[in-house]
């Protein structure tokens, strides 16, 4: 019977840890199934989320879907991913370089004055810098100074680039 009375003891012991650590995740840092976000309004000059930050995130308002336990406040902000853009057209900047690219007017519309004024000075770096400009702007591997996001327009060319850090799964 003492077992019996040790065992039961130590059973209920178990449970209330276990069910003390289940309701103890804060709601900020529930899983992504775990809540719901509202969908982030869309600026009609970009065709961007308003709101994007510099570092390409925009805060979201989430609130804990219906029977999830969790403590701490119920609603609460996460950062999604977004492309910050500072007003560069790529329509523009890529008309700049073919046409314009030989005095180096694309290179000062993205930002680049130093290298503008030398393309200036050389013809482009004798035409060969002004069609390797039109290549980079056209594949949007260069892009404005600050290193955002073109304007692209609602069905326009828009790149993402990939990165690569110690979470990226390889095989």
């Amino acid at each position: 019977m003492k077992r019996f009375f040790l065992i039961f003891i130590s059973l209920i012991y178990f449970f209330s840890i276990f069910s003390e650590t289940v309701l103890a995740i804060q709601c900020s840092n529930l899983h992504p199934s775990q809540y719901s976000c509202e969908k982030p309004s869309i600026d009609e000059d970009t065709y961007e989320l308003k709101n994007c930050q510099k570092n390409n995130k925009v805060q979201v308002s989430c609130t804990v879907n219906f029977g999830v336990n969790c403590t701490g406040s119920t609603t609460f902000k996460v950062e999604a991913p977004c492309r910050y853009t500072n007003g560069k057209s790529y329509s523009q900047a890529l008309a700049y370089s073919i046409f314009f690219g030989i005095f180096g007017a694309d290179r000062f519309y993205l930002g680049y004055p130093a290298i503008g004024l030398l393309k200036l000075l050389t013809g482009g770096f004798f035409f060969v810098g002004a069609m390797i400009d039109v290549c980079l702007i056209a594949l949007q591997k260069l892009g404005p100074q600050d290193g955002s996001y073109y304007i692209a327009g609602y069905n326009g060319p828009k790149l993402n680039n990939l990165e690569k850090n110690n979470f990226t799964y390889q095989s």
